[in-house]
């Protein structure tokens, strides 16, 4: 889900701050992030058309709004 993604996204970027990592568990590390930015990413633009795609106008029609 989600939010455990965005939960280990944190825990990559306190272990990244936080100590003097080896350079290559360093690297693991970023390449993991960079994938779950990427998955969290693609969840929320689908989420976001989800719901431009349940918005109802007035007049019964769906609309696509865009989200503010």
């Amino acid at each position: 889900m989600i939010d455990e993604d965005i939960k280990k996204l944190d825990e990559i970027a306190k272990k990244m701050e936080g100590s003097d990592l080896p350079l290559e568990k360093s690297m693991d590390l970023f390449q993991e992030g960079i994938a779950l930015v990427k998955k969290c990413t693609e969840v929320l633009q689908k989420a976001e058309l989800r719901v431009k795609e349940i918005i109802e106008t007035s007049s019964g029609k769906f609309e696509e709004t865009p989200l503010k």
